[in-house]
């Protein structure tokens, strides 16, 4: 922006803002898991949705992390200060606090999670209606989402930044296209209620490097890009037909059937590359992640239009001449180039192919009880670390005695 501007600051943030259509609260609650899945669930991977009771959402706002006792807890997991890894307390403290049970207001939900984890071949992957908590794989023996009980499922939502944005921001920014009909006589109409739900899909090893997010809008399929920003080599040999494959899924498939014209959404593309996966909607909103795009590109990228096809084709026929074949081979390319969306891939010499030196969700690794563990000193900090590192190694332990059984 020119230093000579002489606009006051609220215009110059007017003049920044993306042109984005208003978002709607209807159109977050579409992009919701539980509003979607119905009809897409024969595209999408193996899941079951648990209803979640206020009770059981109350736990997640909580401050700290208590876990439900389990008969397989050892005692040198208890953490009685932090309550971070089990309901489990060390010798000494009070009865109240041995018997403390934070599922004792939400059993039904518990044992139901528990019979959904054994359904789904005991392992499974949690989300809430719009976010799983991929920022909290640091807290998790495993180093990632991979859940086999459902403490570890409680302790990876609440560790997550993202889930609390489902819980307690799910309609920032958003407008209510309810009041915006109103004819005027009276209050508007209430805000739309979401009921939450436990996603568990079954857990399946993805390949990041055939993850795509699409964008769309105004129905039409504009852009496609990696989700995983890596360079992979072998996807550029193949990127003709993975458009393809995902063009042809989109126009079968979700064009006409998702409720609102603008959104993104995810597949993912596994070997031998001819059948596509949906595994989720996003917002058309400044909340979800470009990627290799800027929204402002996305909000004025020109569409694939029908006429823009039959007008080059009109003009290519009206070239003739003795190098008409030569021409006709470049208004054919030109025409594909019409038809096809963007899509982006990591190249070998793009700066997003090198970004390994920042993990993935970095901003997000501090939780609560570390900050007040670093407040309370040196000790304290030393203590955490201390417990931290006892509870890695005991998992590090189980895991090597199932391998031993197995």
């Amino acid at each position: 922006m020119s230093a000579t501007n002489s606009g006051s600051p609220a215009e110059g943030r007017r003049h920044l803002k993306l042109p984005f259509p208003p978002v709607t609260k209807t159109h977050i609650l579409n992009c919701s898991y539980h509003s979607w899945h119905p009809k897409y669930r024969t595209i999408t991977p193996k899941a079951r949705l648990v209803p979640l009771p206020e009770a059981f959402l109350s736990y997640l706002r909580e401050d700290g992390i208590v876990l439900p006792p389990e008969s397989q807890d050892a005692a040198e997991w208890s953490d009685s200060d932090s309550g971070i890894f089990s309901g489990a307390d060390n010798e000494g403290e009070d009865d109240d606090d041995d018997n403390y049970d934070p599922s004792a207001n939400w059993r039904d939900t518990h044992e139901a999670i528990e019979r959904v984890i054994e359904e789904l071949g005991g392992k499974v992957t949690p989300k809430l209606n719009w976010s799983a908590p991929k920022d909290a794989t640091w807290i998790a023996a495993t180093n990632s989402i991979e859940c086999r009980t459902p403490n570890d499922i409680y302790l990876l939502l609440k560790s997550s930044d993202f889930v609390t944005h489902d819980l307690q921001h799910a309609f920032d920014d958003t407008t209510n296209e309810d009041s915006q009909r109103s004819d005027g006589d009276g209050p508007p109409p209430p805000s739309p209620s979401v009921p939450y739900y436990l996603v568990l899909r079954k857990w399946i090893t993805l390949n990041p490097s055939v993850e795509f997010r699409c964008f769309v809008r105004n129905r039409k399929l504009i852009a496609l890009c990696q989700r995983d920003l890596n360079h992979f080599d072998f996807l550029f040999k193949m990127q003709d037909r993975l458009q393809q494959a995902i063009q042809e899924f989109f126009d079968a498939r979700i064009r006409d059937t998702f409720p609102d014209a603008n959104f993104t959404f995810d597949v993912y593309v596994p070997p031998p590359h001819n059948r596509v996966w949906l595994m989720d909607f996003n917002p058309w909103a400044p909340r979800t992640d470009p990627l290799l795009f800027g929204w402002l590109e996305l909000l004025t990228l020109p569409e694939p239009l029908a006429s823009r096809v039959e007008e080059s084709a009109r003009e290519s026929s009206a070239e003739g001449g003795s190098s008409g074949s030569g021409n006709e081979r470049e208004a054919e390319e030109n025409i594909i180039d019409l038809l096809r969306p963007e899509f982006r891939l990591v190249r070998r010499d793009d700066p997003e192919a090198y970004g390994f030196t920042t993990p993935q969700y970095s901003a997000h690794k501090l939780p609560k009880d570390v900050v007040d563990a670093s407040r309370g000193g040196e000790g304290s900090l030393r203590e955490f670390a201390l417990q931290w590192k006892e509870a890695q190694a005991l998992a590090e332990q189980q895991k090597a005695q199932e391998s031993g059984e197995e």
